[in-house]
């Protein structure tokens, strides 16, 4: 599906690091080889193994097991696998690693199965609970809430929120990250009132008939209450990163995404990195929403510097389609109360802003991703790009659609046309695929969203994704809905999107290393990679497609070290 003309052409590269490692194969450093195991390459040459060998760092012999144990030597340690699977280490397309590390300190507002908050009583128990367990904490802030799954149908307002609290701000983080719930006291502290006029690409809710906030916010207008978080010390943030990225690495991923990172979680990422604190490598892409946004000075890179880089820049085209903020080109099933009929969400960005900040990115060759999750917000970033590459000339850059969810065929083809990777977050299709479908963009539509084997029938090359915190990074899970398209009530939300195991274990793997340029060190296990690899309880490709999902991950091992282990 990617451009395997880089994973299957003659590497030099590869091929001398391969001798030095051969080389130097007397080192102290143990030779190990994987046997007796499905052994998924993720390399089309040859797709299966019977043996692989790894010495330090890196991959030394796939294939048949007499030819691995000659290449690894006498003296290798021999691993028997007992009938598990072998993958190359997963890799996560999109998500928010730093942001994720943070809100693990919050209240836990989840709906199940990722928390236990099913209703607005849930939610209030939830925040005494935590009040109780931090009660000189000059906020309270929970993390999670989805008003399409709680009982109620709604979002807390400032009065729901003032009941717990009429002191002590609040503020409540809806699932998507693009709306927030905050109390009394939290919208004063943010300088909110009934005279605040409408951010550019945001909304202030107002109670009926008046121009009162009801306390819930949209888009660009939360940003003055998200600026009340108190920021984490640095040995906080450790503490945080430490426990998430072992979250991380217990489903299997070897790579990381910081997108829209703030120039706080860049700075603390890149401390902690430099301490050797970082065990999995995150890639990081600044948050860029006005031209003058655009950093050129920022050590944009495809080279890690102790598992960290900086791999580019991140722009916000609009927002989220099960808090219907997402911009679209018709109108919303079902339209949010108070909205009129025509409704369609909005933009995020002014197309001019969108258009020059794609053709600086162009300019200094800096990848690009842009949050796209409406159909009008991938015809903005779309014809963005279709100018600047007119403009700035021919390259290979890569571009990143995150989320995707709405595109057509015709924007599908225009992406292969212009060389755009579309990141699907396709668990959407569990989490929200009812309430897609029976509110927020009907039957036709919602059986569309992620359409995964229309952009495979149509040679586009994609990956798949979380979106982390907004769910927790279950890989497999990721493959089970790409694979089956299971709503929460079991119905299948478009059937004809559905993709097989192998394709969507190509998309968090092979082809995820190709969005990040590193399908010549990762993605599929080759001669010469990377030696990430994660080992599973069973063969995705082999088991019932409806039980891909109760697959574990066993082990995980980065840069050759083993760096989770199960013991269930």
């Amino acid at each position: 599906m990617v451009a395997h003309a880089h994973t299957c052409r003659f590497n030099l590269r590869r091929l001398l690091c391969v001798c030095a490692l051969l080389l130097t194969a007397c080192a102290r450093t143990p030779t190990t080889i994987f046997t007796n195991a499905d052994i998924l390459t993720m390399n089309e040459a040859a797709p299966t193994a019977e043996a692989l060998a790894i010495k330090g760092e890196r991959i030394i012999a796939v294939g048949d097991l007499e030819q691995v144990k000659a290449l690894a030597g006498k003296n290798a340690i021999v691993r028997d696998l007992h009938g598990k699977t072998i993958l190359p280490g997963l890799i996560d397309a999109h998500g928010h690693f730093g942001a994720g590390s943070v809100v693990t300190s919050f209240a836990d507002l989840s709906p199940p199965p990722a928390g236990p908050v099913r209703n607005l009583g849930d939610l209030v128990d939830a925040l005494k609970s935590w009040r109780a367990a931090h009660p000189r904490a000059p906020m309270i802030i929970g993390w999670g809430y989805d008003d399409s799954l709680l009982t109620e149908r709604r979002h807390p307002t400032r009065d729901d929120l003032d009941k717990i609290s009429a002191k002590v701000p609040i503020l409540l983080l809806h699932t998507s990250l693009h709306l927030v719930s905050c109390n009394t006291p939290c919208l004063k502290a943010a300088g909110i009132t009934a005279d605040t006029p409408d951010p550019a690409g945001g909304v202030i809710r107002r109670w009926p008939g008046s121009h009162e906030p009801n306390g819930v916010l949209e888009e660009k207008a939360i940003m003055p209450a998200m600026a009340l978080i108190p920021k984490p010390s640095l040995r906080q943030f450790a503490k945080a990163v430490k426990a998430n990225q072992m979250r991380y690495a217990s489903y299997g991923i070897t790579t990381a995404q910081d997108g829209a990172a703030s120039p706080e979680v860049i700075k603390g990422l890149k401390a902690l990195a430099m301490l050797g604190q970082l065990k999995i490598d995150v890639v990081a892409y600044p948050l860029v929403s006005a031209p003058g946004g655009f950093d050129k000075t920022l050590p944009y890179s495809h080279d890690y510097k102790k598992h960290f880089r900086i791999g580019g820049i991140k722009l916000v085209l609009d927002g989220s389609p099960q808090g219907k903020t997402a911009w679209l080109t018709k109108p919303y099933y079902v339209v949010p109360k108070d909205m009129d009929e025509n409704y369609k969400g909005y933009a995020s960005m002014k197309t001019r802003d969108v258009d020059q900040i794609i053709r600086q990115a162009f300019a200094q060759n800096v990848q690009l991703l842009a949050h796209a999750n409406g159909d009008a917000a991938a015809d903005q970033m779309l014809t963005a790009i279709a100018q600047a590459n007119t403009l700035e000339g021919p390259a290979d850059r890569r571009p990143v659609m995150i989320h995707a969810q709405t595109v057509r065929p015709d924007q599908i083809a225009l992406m292969k046309t212009e060389n755009v990777i579309p990141s699907y977050f396709v668990t959407h299709t569990f989490y929200w695929g009812d309430w897609h479908r029976d509110s927020v963009f009907g039957p036709r539509r919602a059986a569309r969203i992620s359409p995964l084997k229309s952009t495979l029938d149509m040679g586009v090359p994609f990956t798949l994704h979380n979106d982390s915190p907004v769910v927790p990074p279950n890989m497999m899970m990721l493959v089970w809905s790409a694979v089956n398209r299971t709503t929460r009530s079991g119905k299948t939300l478009g059937p004809e999107e559905r993709i097989t195991p192998m394709d969507a274990l190509r998309a968090i793997t092979i082809n995820a290393a190709y969005q990040y340029f590193e399908e010549d060190n990762k993605g599929s296990l080759e001669v010469g990679k990377r030696a990430d690899i994660t080992i599973l309880s069973a063969n995705p490709t082999k088991v019932p497609p409806e039980e891909i999902k109760e697959i574990h991950v066993l082990e995980t091992i980065k840069d050759g070290k083993t760096i989770f282990a199960s013991h269930g």
